[in-house]
């Protein structure tokens, strides 16, 4: 019987062993990054708070109330997305409620509370339109839980789509209550 329970314990010791030295990450073959590409990058003091900034926007878009989106970036990814990165900005002289209808109207979206979820991309050469992504909880990919900017205040924002087919370089953005703007996807 003690003899059972000593080769139990050994087998159960190897196991973990084994186990533990394929879950490590010491020098492996596998060259994906330990975080999806999708993940936001944390920035240090002095950096730029959104990769692939550039000083010149992409694009400045009016909107209600004296809001200003203005578009820095718009970048493919490896994953299969575009990541669009850019600035709110309250331009107006009074607090600004940020509209709800800037997050849509699907339910599935409204239901987490405000965001920028009413977002699409639109390939006229494709003739497709894209939505705002969502995670499996039914969360959008993009800034959320902003209600009031104060005036001359400005907050970093971001949104995720799918990407149109490589081929496909120029969208047109669109956020309700906005102008439009054609992007120029980079990556």
């Amino acid at each position: 019987m003690s003899m059972r329970r000593g080769m139990a314990a050994l087998s159960l010791a190897v196991g973990l062993v084994v186990g533990a030295s394929g879950c490590s990450s010491g020098g492996g073959d596998d060259p994906k990054p330990s975080t999806p590409a999708s993940a936001a990058k944390s920035s240090g003091p002095g950096t730029s708070p959104q990769e692939g900034e550039s000083d010149q926007p992409l694009a400045e878009l009016k909107g209600s109330n004296g809001l200003l989106l203005q578009i820095t970036s718009a970048q493919r990814d490896s994953g299969g997305f575009v990541t669009i990165n850019g600035t709110l900005k309250n331009d107006g002289a009074k607090n600004t409620v940020v509209p709800a209808a800037l997050s849509g109207n699907e339910t599935e979206i409204v239901r987490n509370g405000r965001s920028l979820g009413g977002a699409t991309l639109v390939d006229s050469k494709g003739k497709k339109r894209y939505y705002v992504l969502r995670d499996t909880d039914g969360r959008p990919l993009t800034t959320t839980g902003f209600t009031t900017i104060k005036p001359g205040e400005s907050l970093s924002v971001f949104m995720q789509f799918p990407a149109p087919p490589a081929d496909t370089s120029e969208v047109s953005f669109q956020l309700p209550t906005f102008a439009s703007a054609t992007l120029q996807i980079s990556g």
